[in-house]
């Protein structure tokens, strides 16, 4: 279902890569690993008699509920891979994201200080990286993840000229 205040109609959205579903996969099964494994070691030590408190049930169960909510997680991450998009306006820059939480959200080329560009280690791999923008408002978290690294560095150079074009008209 799309509304007007976040899908304004005449937008070509541009659509991040499909490979970022990948990073998302790395680092939803590591983050994921380590949470079910640290609480699992209280079962395995009630199991091995080495505790006597939590209860059996309780021991199963917390990892059991953390793992189906991965699981749950899991099953999202295409989905919000896909909803993330961006689009380059003649005085703005649009950011969307969010299944349940949709947001949308302007940066006007005159308010950017600087464009910055990040690879982590998964992303390097598989030729992606995420351009953040930086503004006066410490609250601003514009960031267009999976990006390709040539549209990356391309949009890098395009909203930095934009955003010079537009300071030196104030």
């Amino acid at each position: 279902m799309h509304t007007e205040a976040i899908d304004p109609p005449g937008i070509a959205w541009q659509r991040v890569s499909p490979k970022y579903i990948t990073v998302r996969l790395v680092e939803w099964a590591v983050a994921n690993l380590i949470t079910v494994l640290l609480l699992s070691a209280p079962l395995v030590f009630v199991l091995l008699g080495w505790w006597r408190w939590p209860p059996l049930w309780l021991a199963v169960t917390v990892p059991s509920a953390t793992l189906l909510a991965a699981l749950w997680r899991l099953v999202l991450i295409p989905r919000q891979v896909r909803a993330i998009g961006y689009a380059e306006r003649d005085d703005d820059l649009l950011i969307r994201g969010g299944i349940f939480f949709q947001r949308t959200m302007a940066v006007p080329y005159g308010r950017m200080q600087y464009v910055d560009i990040a690879v982590g280690p998964v992303e390097r791999a598989l030729g992606l990286c995420s351009v953040k923008l930086h503004t006066a408002a410490p609250g601003t978290n514009a960031r267009i993840p999976g990006l390709p690294a040539a549209e990356g560095a391309r949009l890098r150079e395009q909203l930095a000229a934009r955003g010079e074009a537009r300071l030196a008209g104030l």
